[in-house]
């Protein structure tokens, strides 16, 4: 099992969230490229509505690009987000995650966030999701959880 090395991000809570200082049994983290497109608002807006579900099971989720903290908190103000956008702007964390690379649109190739989630247990990496499709992904987090609840229990 891979492990995650500590990290501090600036939140739209406006601290700083220190990685290894979150309380929550499991700890979702959602990389995606850019605030208020139509791919990214969809999927946050789907992890919105998950969000009282994913935190009764023991999540907490986070929701990470390289955008600045302005434009995280216009975005999560636009579309009333539960949780908490971290900025990476240096991308410290977008590479300790592996999550920058090549990417194609339209014929042409260029480098940039590939969409990924990660769930973590006791800083370990217990599923990662890596170049997903938004619709339908935060149901297929929250039913993936609820099942691997079941079965530890």
């Amino acid at each position: 099992m891979k492990k995650v090395r500590n990290f501090k991000l600036l939140s739209t809570s406006k601290k700083i969230v220190e990685f290894e200082k979150i309380k929550s049994k499991y700890v979702i983290l959602y990389f995606y490229p850019k605030d208020d497109t139509p791919g990214c608002t969809l999927e946050t807006r789907d992890f919105n509505s998950y969000y009282n579900k994913l935190k009764k099971l023991g999540c907490e989720i986070f929701g990470i690009s390289k955008d600045n903290i302005e434009s995280h908190l216009k975005f999560k103000k636009k579309h009333c987000v539960k949780f908490d956008l971290l900025s990476d702007e240096n991308k410290s964390v977008i590479k300790q995650f592996k999550v920058w690379g090549k990417k194609k649109f339209m014929g042409k190739e260029f480098m940039g966030l590939i969409r990924s989630t990660f769930l973590i247990e006791n800083n370990n990496i217990l599923k990662e999701w890596r170049n997903i499709r938004v619709k339908g992904h935060a149901e297929e987090i929250y039913n993936f959880i609820k099942d691997f609840k079941s079965k530890v229990k």
